[in-house]
């Protein structure tokens, strides 16, 4: 169902909890919607609150995106990190928003993304990590020039990552994804990284394995 009108359309699912619960906050691909990744909802522990959030720039003929991709740049697929930095805070004031309005557990906030919506969760994490607990990065990679200035001493001791990545991944390469691995153990953030015999999506043993993953943290 939708709820509340805070800064960005979203579908909302309680938890099944009486007092403040976790939070699961999604972020969908490019081209997509919030009703995309919010599909998986009804498979997740019913002890997080679920929200999933649509994209402020809307596409044509349909869906929505973070931030504005060239697909005809030079170097490839050139981004608009103007654009994404705009939607990386977007998203963060929706989690100060978000925990004025619901029973949600400030110290218990992960991020779920998908391709674009994972480089926007790890633009996000990185920049605020003491917005966000856990951080689910599917089919996506770090964007460095995405990050807030000085991230880099950033207190990143409580945050882990979940990441995963389709070896035979079409639209992002899985090499982008394999330069995060380094990226994030410099930082010496806690990393679980895998990669799937797909391409750009998520099968069921990935869906699992993410799923599992998200269980243990609350144990």
């Amino acid at each position: 169902m939708t709820t509340k009108d805070l800064s960005l359309t979203h579908l909302i699912r309680p938890s099944s909890l009486s007092g403040n619960a976790p939070l699961l906050l999604m972020l969908h691909g490019y081209g997509s919607d919030e009703n995309d990744l919010f599909s998986f909802a009804s498979e997740l522990p019913e002890d997080y609150m679920i929200i999933s959030l649509k994209a402020p720039y809307a596409l044509q003929p349909m869906g929505n995106a973070w931030y504005a991709i060239n697909f005809d740049a030079q170097q490839g697929k050139f981004s608009d990190v103007e654009q994404a930095i705009k939607s990386r805070d977007l998203v963060k004031t929706f989690i100060e928003e978000a925990l004025e309005a619901y029973p949600i557990d400030p110290d218990d906030i992960t991020l779920l993304g998908f391709s674009q919506g994972t480089i926007l969760s790890f633009a996000l994490g990185l920049s605020y990590p003491h917005l966000v607990k856990n951080i689910i990065g599917l089919s996506g990679y770090v964007d460095p020039s995405m990050l807030k200035a000085g991230y880099e001493s950033n207190d990143f001791s409580h945050l882990k990552i979940y990441n995963s990545h389709g070896s035979a991944d079409q639209v992002i390469p899985v090499e982008w994804a394999r330069n995060n691995k380094p990226f994030l153990k410099k930082l010496d953030i806690d990393l679980t990284y895998e990669e799937y015999p797909v391409g750009h999506g998520i099968n069921p043993q990935n869906f699992q394995s993410f799923k599992n993953w998200l269980r243990k943290q609350n144990n």
